[in-house]
């Protein structure tokens, strides 16, 4: 997933939100990325589309406190919405941009969410017992 390369700054003291922060940022633990695939494929009346998003979303900012008090690191250093787009272009939209998903028929269909807040998912990913 993104999370090592999203994780670098912040272990260099050097992670902040992306430009005002506000942007919404699914999310989702690995266990339950495949444990949502294998339960749907699992049952024959789960068709069409569902979304693979973690049940509680977070905006950038609040991705950025989490990260940055797992571990253990200052988040001071934001990166201006101009700078990303000076810098990377057309792929500054993606990162700015947000949508607040919910995996609303997921959970309709009787998934139960092993990692469903993010500072939970963030330990068990960057502090492994």
């Amino acid at each position: 997933g993104a999370l090592p390369v999203m994780s670098r700054p912040f272990r260099l003291g050097l992670g902040g939100p992306l430009g005002d922060g506000r942007q919404w940022f699914p999310w989702i633990h690995m266990e339950d990325e495949v444990g949502a695939l294998r339960f749907l494929l699992e049952r024959e009346e789960a068709r069409g589309a569902f979304n693979l998003a973690a049940p509680h979303p977070v905006t950038n900012r609040e991705l950025t406190r989490t990260l940055a008090r797992v571990l253990r690191r200052p988040a001071f250093l934001p990166a201006p919405a101009f700078a990303l787009r000076l810098a990377l272009g057309e792929f500054a939209d993606s990162l700015l941009g947000g949508q607040r998903v919910i995996p609303a028929r997921l959970l309709a269909a009787g998934y139960a969410f092993r990692r469903p807040d993010l500072e939970s998912a963030l330990r068990d990913l960057l502090h492994p017992a």
